[in-house]
């Protein structure tokens, strides 16, 4: 972009230089026209002429618009192609944010966009005309999860996987919990979160099944129920550890691909990607051993990964491996400058830290620290 704005567009940098257009903005100016030939991007910057105060008083929007707008009078189909191709970019992403609050974002076509919002506006509009006491934007919020789910408040019927220990639960035990996809959570957050679900369904509970520790199935739970026997989507799942070193217990299937409920065991115990220095969401359940070099479907010879790193991990000089022995799942991975690290799985709720050692070959270098759990989860 510099070099673009020092060999291309000389107006835009002489009004850089005078000072009539700040950084940022000289940095929009060249942005905008980021799709057009050198030819007609030389011929835009001519036409604007900002050396000459045609963006004085302009705000950021103003000088976007103007920008756009010259590049699509001189170049309608480059512009269209880039329109075409960002259409194919739509997604919807989800990032942590302080105080057990997220940013949910969706980049969507404008026309899509700007009818969503409006129909979000037009909703808020309407309830606090009719006394609603809630803030327009949070009225926007709550109809956009109520649209999106279904359901009023957005977690019933969706499987949210919160992690805590049954003290935390039940005991007032002030060890935080762990939302996969987020991070830790307040305790309070967390128990209220899910006792007051309980109450508000007037739920009994009832078992499904048992497991023990040492086993190697998982299968044991509480439903919540209301008067007429309908389950309600409250759902306690409890994950059973080794007493001495925290272990999950393993899950193990004869599938190719990882079954739904061991999906969710590596998800609970892995929590984010494996990969060392890689805190990516889980989006592969991966064969550390691969099944075409006969590696099972089964917990110690699974791991969460990134979708990156989950091809990376493919490539010619990559190796991987589960490592045997007592303690949580951990996995030792070589990289093809010969370099080998350790990963071990994350501390469930509950458990103290400590720093697991680091297998380098003349190379030592700091990685996650993570160590052993005993905890229960909680989905909801």
């Amino acid at each position: 972009m510099a070099k673009a704005l020092v060999t291309e567009m000389p107006h835009t940098l002489a009004a850089f230089e005078s000072g009539q257009l700040n950084e940022w903005r000289a940095t929009l100016v060249v942005k905008e026209t980021a799709c057009l030939s050198v030819e007609d991007r030389c011929a835009v910057d001519e036409e604007l002429a900002a050396e000459t105060g045609t963006f004085d008083g302009c705000g950021d929007r103003a000088i976007i618009a103007a920008v756009k707008a010259a590049a699509y009078r001189r170049d309608p189909g480059s512009v269209a192609r880039r329109a075409s191709h960002a259409i194919t970019q739509r997604t919807v992403s989800l990032r942590p944010a302080p105080d057990t609050m997220t940013l949910l974002t969706a980049l969507l076509p404008v026309a899509q966009g700007v009818a969503a919002y409006s129909a979000l506006t037009q909703e808020a509009d309407a309830l606090n005309s009719a006394g609603d006491d809630r803030s327009k934007g949070a009225i926007m919020a709550d109809e956009l999860v109520q649209r999106i789910t279904g359901t009023p408040g957005g977690i019933t019927g969706i499987d949210v996987q919160l992690v805590m220990t049954d003290r935390t639960l039940f005991q007032g035990d002030s060890e935080p919990a762990r939302l996969p996809g987020y991070g830790i959570v307040p305790v309070e957050w967390a128990r209220k979160a899910v006792l007051e679900g309980f109450d508000a369904g007037h739920a009994r509970t009832g078992w499904l099944g048992q497991a023990s520790a040492g086993t190697s199935t998982i299968d044991a739970g509480y439903a919540a129920h209301n008067g007429d026997g309908a389950e309600l989507n409250i759902w306690l799942r409890r994950l059973y550890t080794a007493p001495t070193d925290g272990e999950l217990v393993a899950m193990d299937s004869r599938a190719r691909l990882f079954p739904p409920g061991l999906k969710r065991f590596l998800q609970v115990r892995d929590d984010t990607c494996r990969t060392p220095y890689c805190d990516a969401p889980i989006r592969h359940h991966d064969h550390i051993i691969p099944w075409h070099k006969d590696g099972p479907t089964t917990s110690s010879n699974g791991q969460g990964l990134c979708e990156a790193c989950n091809h990376n991990k493919e490539a010619p000089g990559w190796a991987a491996r589960a490592l045997p022995g007592p303690g949580r799942h951990s996995v030792e991975l070589r990289t093809p400058t010969a370099h080998t690290y350790r990963s071990t799985a994350p501390p469930s709720p509950g458990t103290t830290h400590k720093k697991p050692s680091v297998l380098v070959p003349g190379h030592v270098v700091p990685h996650r620290p993570l160590v052993p759990a005993t905890a229960s989860t909680v989905g909801r």
